[in-house]
């Protein structure tokens, strides 16, 4: 990006919150959309909270696993021993005491191998599908960061747009109330006159000091996903293309949909990890077989016992559960029933994801006409304002007549800028529910930013709001493009 050189202020709003530029030159460099993407991608606390969910449910594989393979365990011990033995005899044998001292070391080392173990097989089959469904559910947060990111910073550009078209609003229903004051001061007009304008302007005034606070808000919400703070972003190209979504039928996004949206996909796995945990609670009617080794050394010197003795062990274990007390049969049916809840939530994930692409993609395509239908309407309002003002000069048309078309004028640029942005964030939304949303999307939608054309929020020294008193006093606002 090129630097920029200061540009000379236009006009002056006094008290105002924030300082807000169209198109602002700086030494700073704005920030673009593929930038603040990976910021996010990077700092965003719900993206990394689930990815450390994910590896979390990663390492229980390994868990799961581990019972499977070789268990070995040693154990060893070291003791003093006292013993005092007591007898007593017969009238002839008397009385007899004994005690004794002595240590004693034992050791033993133990390995048991898994042969057959039903249960085990199915944990480590639930751990796997659970990985695989965190990794869509991953995905499908990715996705997600990616399209708020998007609509965030879209937001931003439509709320600058419409506090622009509220400025530009303002200043010319001021002019009308100073023309109307004027000509009311040499006798021209009814006092009615001022009157309206004045009531305009105070509505006009509101609607640009609401606008200006929707402007900070977009910029804090931008902050919030990303972790940082952007005094400025570029703005998008006026000639974007607007264009009806490719591939064009609607068909053919609901196949793309659930084929690739990790949502979908992630509900179907649940559905797998539910099939394998009937297994796991069917296995516990299954017998178990394991393989074992030992060896045991044990050292003490009592008096009478004083050497050492070893043995060995190897062979074969099993078991077979006979009754548990119902509770096997119990998880059968428990995990049965939530089999058939997660079919339950596929079936209706899908079928949402089904209607929302259904919906995105006629929304899209109205978009399409609804931007070339604003763009013709600011075209016409515009030459209705021309000739309601004229027909005022004449005196055949009244001033609230030319308030009306003031307004009219302004709002169909607003709803214009509302029109383009709509259009995008509706775009990348569809890309979205198809699963097709990945950071090409984002690279290819941030060739048609302007670093030229800049969007800036800089908030006063004391922070302070309070509201304005006369359009002519303000602090500057600049727009300009570098060539």
């Amino acid at each position: 990006m090129s630097s920029r050189e200061p540009s000379s202020p236009k006009f002056r709003l006094r008290l105002l919150p924030v300082l807000i530029a169209a198109a602002v030159t700086s030494q700073a460099h704005a920030a673009d959309l593929w930038t603040i993407t990976q910021d996010a991608l990077q700092n965003n606390a719900t993206l990394g909270a689930s990815q450390s969910t994910f590896q979390s449910v990663d390492a229980g594989r390994d868990v799961a696993r581990g019972s499977l393979l070789p268990q070995i365990d040693a154990t060893a011990q070291v003791a003093h021993n006292n013993t005092l033995e007591s007898q007593e005899g017969g009238t002839q044998s008397g009385v007899g005491n004994s005690e004794d001292s002595y240590n004693s070391t034992s050791a033993g080392l133990e390995l048991t191998q898994a042969l057959y173990d039903a249960t085990s097989w199915a944990e480590l089959e639930i751990a796997k599908r659970e990985t695989g469904q965190q990794a869509l559910l991953l995905q499908a947060d990715r996705q997600q960061l990616l399209y708020d990111v998007a609509s965030a910073y879209f937001e931003i550009l439509r709320a600058n747009d419409v506090l622009e078209a509220s400025i530009s609003q303002e200043k010319a229903i001021k002019r009308q109330l100073d023309q109307a004051q004027e000509q009311f001061d040499v006798g021209l007009v009814a006092t009615t006159d001022v009157d309206e304008a004045q009531a305009s302007y105070d509505l006009a005034r509101s609607q640009r000091i609401s606008a200006e606070n929707d402007l900070q808000v977009s910029f804090e919400a931008l902050e919030r996903l990303t972790g940082k703070r952007y005094d400025s972003i570029d703005a998008l190209s006026d000639d974007i293309p607007i264009e009806s979504p490719e591939p064009a039928g609607r068909d053919n996004w609901i196949q793309m949909a659930i084929a690739n949206n990790p949502s979908v996909q992630a509900a179907q796995a649940a559905v797998d990890v539910s099939q394998a945990e009937v297994e796991q609670a069917e296995a516990g009617h299954k017998p178990t077989l394991s393989a074992f080794a030992n060896y045991n050394y044990s050292d003490s010197d009592q008096d009478y016992l004083d050497g050492h003795n070893a043995d060995t062990q190897v062979g074969l274990q099993a078991s077979l559960p006979i009754y548990s007390g119902g509770s096997t049969s119990a998880q059968v049916r428990q995990q049965t029933y939530t089999l058939e809840a997660t079919q339950y939530d596929f079936e209706a994930q899908r079928r949402d994801t089904t209607q929302q692409v259904r919906s995105l993609f006629t929304r899209v395509m109205n978009d399409v006409e609804s931007v070339e239908a604003q763009r013709q309407a600011i075209v016409s309002n515009r030459s209705a304002l021309e000739a309601t003002r004229s027909g005022y000069e004449v005196g055949t048309r009244n001033i609230v007549d030319v308030l009306d078309a003031e307004q009219a004028l302004y709002q169909a640029i607003s709803d214009y800028a509302d029109a383009r942005y709509t259009y995008v964030t509706d775009m990348v939304e569809l890309r979205q529910q198809a699963g097709v949303l990945d950071q090409d999307v984002i690279r290819d939608l941030n060739q048609w930013l302007r670093e030229t054309q800049t969007v800036t929020l800089r908030l006063p020294e004391d922070g302070g709001m309070s509201q304005m008193d006369d359009i002519g006093e303000r602090p500057t606002m600049e727009q300009s493009s570098t060539p």
